[in-house]
């Protein structure tokens, strides 16, 4: 049956999607599946979802839905379920039946242990659609975590300052991508299905995700043979790109000067362009060559502008750059309105969408009901 607040014209009405997974990339694409119009049952042991406990010291901390849970689990219900016991399991058989998807996160082995792994599930939906996060393949008996991973894949090495220690992101970054990974092996099945009949096992590891976003630093390597090395937020073949500075009102900002054009308004602007005509600067390439050089110029020069001024100039000139925010200041800002959830009695805060694109082909969900609060829905559905 289709969840009670889906619109019939989104697209995903009348999917159900079984949740088995936990903390942020299975329950990030259950939420994106909910956010389009799924019904998705987060299928939580007795005492739930982990994320339910990781609170900040600024939360409530009697409540069952963390700020953390919550970025991942609006518009779902929760059934709780015991995996380890046989009824548990049985249940779990009776809603594969009529369950499009399941979302798990085990390490392997674990979920044939549990009798929830695809070969088990398919037998009794043979068009199931399995989507199964690990941490390093199928055949890697190892838990996956995501700070582990950022160390290992590469990211925390180049997300710092030369000279200082390694940093992670201040998000589960590699969460993220493979759930960005996962979304788009299970839409790729869906389509499959359709054409087909036919259910399917999709797989993803957060060490692949990792890999595979390694991008223009990955290539860097395999193509120089060279490890690219720590540059804070510069840009390795690109100048000015990333470095952050300071005008002379503390309004901290970037440039992501990526053409001739562009660097020409910007010393235009800074009422320097003879700049742009000086040899060490007249090509990216010099640019590069000589990025000591110029970002020292650039550094005492916009030390001396008005930043919010400055930006305004160079956003009329299409000089790309933009001031530093704080997350509040970032959700705070006009442009983030549309990608906000808005309150509900049940939990009277805000949510974060994880469907960032539109279409003019189906409506986007004006409301969602909040995260669950721990086992909402009897399994009886």
């Amino acid at each position: 049956m289709p969840a009670p607040f889906s619109s019939p014209a989104l697209p995903f009405t009348g999917l159900r999607v079984l949740e088995l997974a936990s903390v942020l990339a299975g329950p990030q694409v259950g939420q994106f599946f909910a956010e389009l119009g799924a019904e998705v049952l987060k299928v939580e042991a007795p005492a739930g979802d982990v994320t339910r406990t990781w609170r900040t010291p600024a939360e409530a901390p009697d409540s069952s839905i963390s700020a953390y849970f919550s970025c991942a689990n609006w518009g779902k219900l929760s059934v709780v379920l015991d995996l380890t016991t046989p009824e548990g399991q049985a249940e779990i058989q009776r809603l594969v039946g009529h369950s499009d998807i399941v979302l798990a996160s085990y390490k392997p082995g674990d979920a044939e242990k549990l009798g929830v792994d695809y070969a088990a599930l398919s037998i009794q939906n043979p068009t199931l659609i399995y989507g199964h996060i690990t941490g390093y393949g199928p055949s890697v008996n190892r838990a996956g975590y995501d700070a582990v991973l950022q160390a290992e894949a590469g990211f925390m090495h180049l997300n710092t300052l030369p000279g200082q220690e390694p940093l992670k992101m201040p998000v589960a970054m590699v969460d993220l991508l493979t759930a960005h990974q996962l979304k788009e092996g299970l839409l790729t099945a869906l389509y499959r299905r359709e054409r087909t009949g036919l259910g399917a096992l999709v797989q993803v590891s957060l060490l692949e995700s990792a890999l595979a976003s390694l991008a223009n630093q990955a290539a860097s390597y395999l193509v120089t043979g060279r490890d690219p090395q720590p540059m804070g937020s510069g840009h390795p073949s690109i100048v000015p790109y990333g470095t952050v500075y300071e005008a002379a009102d503390g309004v901290r900002l970037l440039l992501a000067v990526g053409a001739d054009r562009q660097f020409q308004q910007l010393c235009a602007v800074l009422g320097h362009p003879e700049w742009a005509d000086d040899a060490r600067f007249q090509s990216n390439k010099a640019r590069v060559t000589h990025r000591t050089e110029l970002e020292e110029l650039l550094r005492q020069q916009i030390a001396l502008v008005a930043g919010e001024e400055f930006l305004q100039e160079l956003e009329k000139r299409q000089v790309p750059a933009g001031a530093v925010r704080t997350v509040g200041e970032a959700l705070g800002h006009p442009s983030a309105h549309e990608m906000l959830l808005p309150a509900t009695a049940e939990f009277p805060h805000q949510g974060l969408r994880t469907v960032a694109f539109r279409s003019d082909a189906w409506p986007v969900s004006t409301e969602l009901p909040a995260p669950p609060p721990l086992g909402n829905r009897l399994a009886d559905a």
